[in-house]
């Protein structure tokens, strides 16, 4: 009996058992089925609908001033500058010949007496003084001169109708004569006939610039032989010796070189005795001579400028960068030019031998009569 309740027991709990396995996996497979199949409408929960709200103004930023300085200005183009050569250099000096800035005759050559000629135009017209060519120069210097032909560039030269020929005579002519006598192309006595003295000295004067050597006296001659000399005394025209002017007080004792504005002369005096004179060119108004008692502190037998690069031989220095010494220019052109502030000698042989005689100390005078 006990072993049949036993057997009972086992059977009804294994049976128990069996019913939840299959129960449970019945409740699994209706789950899983449930989720494959699509929602019905009443089972999607409908999103809410976002409330609208107002959008808030942003202001603009106020803006700010850039902190970035703004760009300079570029600078002008150069066109020419020293150093450069060529037609267009001759161009350029012929043009500044029409302006009374360049001797007539062009080199090519862009050097220090080309960049002083122009820092001159521009200065006179208010532009920046830089020796150089930049676009700005070049528009003012174009604007106010005429395009130069072929021939004026490469200086062929045409003489032009006389206006004093041989058989002239006159004041005019007495005028021609002292002048060539200035500069040593005439000797003896003004005649105020065109002789035939009068005829070899025009000549020789016109073959040394380059003027077709006529003889006769046309514009171009006239104007460079003004230019280069200055307008003749009473006593030049009459052969009346002048007396000299007077020597300064300054200059009556030692060893000095007396230098008179007045009278464009350099006189080298020992002991109150003149022992030779000279003719003497000056600086420019813009570049004046400077007057005063000064002494020669540097002696250079061959200089050349470094700020204008320009030759300066026998150079005696008196104050700061200004001497006496010999201008080839001077020699060239006569008064036409102007120096840089020195004391220009034209005479070669006569400044080269004042050299010798001057010393580091002797006393410079510069004054006017």
């Amino acid at each position: 009996m006990r072993a049949l309740r036993a057997l009972t027991v086992t059977v009804l709990t294994v049976a128990v058992l069996a019913a939840t396995t299959v129960g449970a996996a019945l409740a699994v497979r209706w789950y899983a089925d449930r989720q494959s199949e699509p929602a019905a409408a009443s089972d999607v929960v409908p999103e809410p609908t976002p409330t609208p709200t107002t959008p808030v103004e942003v202001q603009p930023a106020t803006p700010t001033a850039p902190t970035t300085p703004p760009p300079a200005p570029e600078a002008p183009e150069l066109v020419l500058s020293q150093g450069d050569d060529g037609e267009q250099v001759r161009e350029l000096q012929h043009r500044l010949f029409q302006l009374a800035w360049w001797p007539e005759l062009t080199t090519g050559r862009y050097d220090g007496e080309t960049r002083e000629a122009v820092r001159g135009f521009q200065q006179k017209r208010g532009l920046e003084t830089t020796g150089q060519v930049d676009e700005r120069t070049w528009r003012r210097l174009t604007s106010m001169t005429e395009t130069p032909t072929h021939d004026e560039k490469f200086n062929v030269l045409r003489p032009g109708p006389a206006l004093l020929a041989p058989g002239a005579s006159g004041e005019q002519v007495r005028g021609v004569q002292a002048r060539l006598k200035q500069i040593a192309w005439l000797f003896g006595d003004v005649s105020g006939t065109y002789d035939d003295a009068t005829v070899k000295a025009v000549r020789g004067f016109q073959a040394k610039r380059e003027i077709p050597a006529t003889g006769d006296i046309d514009q171009r001659t006239l104007d460079r032989l003004t230019a280069m000399t200055y307008t003749p005394t009473y006593e030049q025209l009459h052969n009346i010796q002048p007396k000299p002017a007077a020597l300064d007080p300054r200059c009556r004792s030692g060893r000095v070189l007396c230098i008179d504005k007045s009278s464009q002369s350099l006189r080298w005096v020992v002991d109150g005795e003149v022992v030779e004179t000279f003719e003497v060119r000056f600086g420019s108004d813009e570049l004046p001579t400077r007057e005063g008692d000064f002494s020669v502190f540097s002696k250079s037998r061959d200089h050349v400028s470094s700020l204008y690069d320009t030759s300066m031989p026998f150079a005696m220095f008196f104050s700061g960068g200004q001497a006496v010494h010999y201008s080839p220019d001077f020699a060239a052109n006569g008064y036409a030019g102007a120096s840089h502030g020195c004391v220009n000698v034209r005479d070669f042989d006569g400044v080269a031998w004042l050299f010798d005689q001057v010393r580091i100390g002797d006393r410079v005078i510069v004054y006017r009569s």
